[in-house]
């Protein structure tokens, strides 16, 4: 039953690169559970946070009450434990989402920059089965000219409507802005289609400045007056996030014809360091604080309730949603299609996942003429089991963690030894050459509105 569906673990090229050729030429099959499912496909609702670490959701155990609806709605399906992204930055983890590709192998390592154009993605694939695709952004780092994604949906609305960030510009949407354009979109569609649907909704909070949500203060047991610590703000905005999330996800479990037949996932697009490490923000770091994300699905009636502690990543959501709606998984996917895990096999053994790290976005023409992608990279890590060890490439940095005695990655046992794994010195090489292939294939173009907002944005070079 279970033949067809393979883990890749992306390596160089070794002695049975012929063989791995030949399982990389042909698409996977879709699960047998998934091609029971009846005649007409499920409709698709894909919710991403920004910016969310998982320990801050209550529904992960975490201490403050940030997350009541996202909480109820992870009860219904199933909640992964141990999900990560591939590099802790906005745009990369997004293109790698939906492409299942590295960002070294789609190109948007870094914000301002685009994916490769006519990548095979979900959003494609469900768009030639006849899906009616919509997103919904409200990040300027998504903006079409400096992402691509749009090519991939029917409809792609971009909210930049509001000033967040202290009032300087209008850069960003807010959560009720993003679940009112979703909402509408969604009640035109079940006005005027028949044909499934995929809508992706991207939610912004709690991206930094962490404004305090005040009207979530006595839900979260926080004292009212003053300025309130970052951390604390961070929350807030976490629970205004949650409370339009829900807003949506209640819509969805009203309408009976939508209920029954939507697969919905919810995930982030990276975490965030909250004083770790001597570290706010993300994207420079591999530490867990950046790369652990919240990941869950549901599907009524299709998929059982549960917990899953094995290694997951943003690659496989793309994979696995086709697995679910019965189609074939494109052949250049890297990751794990978990649809049969869903449905009651067991999860992969012996996983190897890979992480990237570069630098926040390109501001410079100095670094565009002198390779921006190969100049970005700052830093490579590995997770084999509980065994996690990470390269910066400057200074030759390395840590060596035991996830299992050490979660918080607070003692490294690399001690003064600067000697590299030989996988992960593979993977470093294969990023880079990745990178040098799409600084040549790939010219850079950004205009002066999108710098001036990236550069506001924090994402410095």
């Amino acid at each position: 039953m279970h033949s067809r569906r393979r883990l890749l673990r992306r390596l160089p090229p070794l002695g049975g690169a012929a063989v791995l050729a030949l399982l990389l030429a042909a698409p996977r099959a879709a699960s047998p559970a998934a091609q029971r499912q009846g005649p007409r496909f499920p409709n698709v609702l894909v919710v991403t946070i920004d910016t969310l670490r998982a320990d801050r959701l209550s529904g992960y155990g975490y201490h403050r009450a940030t997350t009541p609806n996202l909480d109820a709605f992870m009860a219904t399906g199933v909640r992964f434990t141990q999900a990560r992204t591939v590099e802790p930055l906005t745009n990369p983890a997004i293109c790698s989402l939906f492409t299942s590709l590295h960002p070294h192998e789609h190109g948007a390592t870094r914000n301002g920059l685009a994916m490769r154009p006519g990548l095979p993605s979900a959003a494609a694939a469900l768009r030639r089965r006849g899906y009616r695709s919509a997103a919904v952004v409200g990040n300027w780092t998504l903006k079409d000219r400096i992402s691509g994604l749009a090519a991939h949906f029917d409809a792609y609305h971009e909210l930049f409507t509001r000033k967040r960030w202290f009032g300087v510009f209008k850069g960003e949407a807010t959560a009720a802005d993003l679940t009112d354009a979703a909402l509408d979109w969604l009640a035109g569609h079940q006005r005027e289609h028949r044909r499934p649907f995929l809508l992706w909704v991207h939610y912004v909070e709690p991206h930094a400045p962490y404004r305090l949500q005040e009207g979530f203060a006595g839900q979260l047991g926080m004292a009212v007056g003053g300025e309130p610590p970052r951390a604390d703000r961070y929350d807030s905005e976490i629970a205004f996030a949650d409370h339009h999330v829900g807003r949506l996800l209640a819509a969805v479990e009203r309408d009976p014809a939508l209920a029954g037949n939507t697969i919905v996932l919810f995930t982030a697009d990276h975490g965030e360091s909250l004083g770790e490490h001597g570290v706010w923000g993300h994207g420079r770091q591999l530490f867990d604080t950046t790369l652990r994300i919240p990941l869950a699905i549901a599907w009524p009636g299709r998929i059982r309730a549960g917990v899953i502690d094995a290694q997951a990543l943003n690659l496989d959501i793309a994979p696995t949603l086709l697995g679910l709606a019965g189609l074939p998984v494109p052949a250049s996917f890297r990751g794990f299609d978990w649809s049969g895990v869903l449905q009651g096999a067991a999860p992969p053994r012996g996983r190897v996942t890979w992480f990237q790290a570069h630098k926040g976005a390109v501001l410079s023409a100095q670094e565009v003429k002198g390779g921006a992608r190969r100049r970005g990279l700052l830093e490579v890590a590995l997770l084999s089991g509980t065994r996690k060890e990470i390269l910066r490439l400057d200074g030759a940095r390395r840590w060596l963690f035991d996830l299992a005695r050490d979660p918080a990655e607070r003692r490294s046992q690399a001690g003064s030894a600067t000697r590299v794994s030989l996988e992960l010195e593979r993977w470093m090489a294969q990023v880079q050459q990745g990178l040098v292939a799409s600084d040549r294939q790939m010219p850079i173009e950004l205009d002066p509105e999108s710098v001036e907002k990236l550069r506001a944005l924090g994402y410095a070079e």
